[in-house]
């Protein structure tokens, strides 16, 4: 592969980012909203003892612009940091392409970022949850997903040194492994959160629960696709004048 500085796929890491926070906007806004206002729904018809008082920010301007310009800036420095992590990758965890090594990245990143802490510390809709213990929730939530990251790193370095004795594949598969027993015993030390009324919806809870780790999929599957594009374009062109210069001399 020809050296290209960081920065080239540091911005078109950015820019399959943006792509990648249209998709997560569009798959919120079709498939999360409608959970969230059922919930806020249940938490009203809750509250009417409460006093009605007015919300600052509408709820329609939260749904399309606020939900748009999270989902957005959520997505580009998502693809900043991804893009990092493919530099890095390329041509040292096998002989990929720019198209499959964007495609594991991307699918690494998300079971790293998304799935692990999803399992442990899945999300919940409004209404569920004591405002109290948001701090606590937060907390662990970020901690699950360091975990996550530093398990992840310590189990390719552990697949990158067996490799030279157990094969790629092997070592693939004790790497994967050990990964995942690692992230058991982080499960089963961490204190779990339930919070969920008892007569809130389970139905719904689910399905928002869904709705945020369809989000999340989208979000990802788009970058690997829209990223392992890009980056090929920007190496494709840098190996052509070579291939055309070879046969003239």
């Amino acid at each position: 592969m020809p050296a290209i500085a960081p920065r080239v796929f540091l911005v078109r890491g950015m820019l399959a980012g943006l792509l990648a926070g249209v998709a997560a906007f569009l798959f919120a806004y079709l498939l999360g909203e409608s959970k969230v206002d059922a919930a806020i729904a249940i938490e009203e018809a809750g509250a009417h003892h409460h006093g009605e008082e007015a919300a600052p920010v509408s709820r329609a301007l939260q749904a399309t612009a606020g939900l748009g310009t999270g989902t957005l800036l959520y997505g580009v420095a998502l693809g900043g940091i991804a893009a990092l992590v493919f530099c890095y990758a390329l041509g040292r965890i096998g002989r990929f392409g720019p198209r499959a090594t964007a495609a594991l990245v991307a699918g690494g990143l998300f079971v790293t970022l998304g799935l692990v802490p999803f399992f442990k510390y899945p999300a919940n809709p409004p209404a569920v949850g004591d405002p109290e213990t948001t701090v606590q929730r937060t907390t662990l939530y970020v901690l699950m997903i360091a975990l996550s990251v530093l398990l992840a790193v310590g189990a390719l370095i552990l697949g990158r040194r067996l490799a030279p004795r157990l094969g790629n594949w092997n070592a693939s598969i004790a790497a994967s492994t050990a990964f995942v027993v690692a992230v058991g015993i982080a499960y089963a030390t961490l204190p779990g959160v339930n919070e969920v009324p008892a007569d809130f919806p389970a139905a719904l809870v689910w399905q928002f629960r869904l709705a945020s780790l369809a989000i999340q999929a989208a979000m990802w599957t788009t970058f690997g696709l829209a990223f392992g594009f890009l980056a090929e374009r920007a190496l494709v062109p840098a190996v052509a004048p070579k291939e055309a210069v070879q046969p003239a001399s």
